[in-house]
């Protein structure tokens, strides 16, 4: 299978529009809200977010933070390679919050559960969505669907999306099969 675009920078530029009105349309002006960015590229799509956030409503100015899931993970000290850990990034406290989680592919929702065991760690949140770039719909393991959605894709579980940074920022998402990497 040759490798499909998903999104490019024109289609992530008009996605991050659209969810970014939602997202103030939902949460007004954010003061009981906050976006939290699931480490690593859901922390990249996250800041994407708030500074999109801030251009649409430059008086608006959203709590965020990051987060590592890494120690939370039902697969850690299972892989050939250990897992690198990243750290976590909240300099306000969740207890009370309504907290937008964002990462970038949503699939078995394996990160998600271990995000939502990390994110309660710290406090109790008055309510907890989910934001994702891409989801990768009938390949859940577990009962978790996105309350935003950037766009849903169907693939098959030897197919891989990977949402793609550079040091400018957003590059493209693209699906692909694993036994032909791009």
């Amino acid at each position: 299978m040759k490798p499909l675009t998903l999104l490019d920078q024109k289609q992530l530029d008009l996605t991050l529009n659209r969810l970014a009105l939602e997202l103030i349309e939902v949460h007004g002006d954010f003061k009981d809200s906050a976006i939290v960015g699931i480490q690593r590229t859901g922390a990249l799509l996250s800041k994407a977010l708030v500074d999109k956030i801030r251009l649409l409503r430059p008086k608006c100015k959203p709590v965020h933070g990051l987060l590592d899931v890494t120690f939370f993970r039902d697969d850690f000290g299972r892989r050939e390679k250990p897992l690198q850990a990243f750290s976590t990034e909240l300099d306000f406290p969740v207890e009370g919050k309504h907290i937008v989680l964002v990462d970038d592919v949503l699939f078995t929702g394996r990160t998600i559960r271990a995000a939502m065991d990390a994110l309660i760690s710290l406090g109790r949140p008055a309510h907890v969505e989910l934001m994702v770039l891409v989801d990768r719909r009938f390949s859940r393991q577990l009962p978790i669907e996105p309350t935003y959605t950037g766009k849903r894709v169907d693939s098959i579980a030897s197919q891989h999306v990977d949402v793609q940074w550079d040091d400018k920022g957003f590059k493209r998402a693209i699906l692909f099969d694993k036994n032909e990497k791009p």
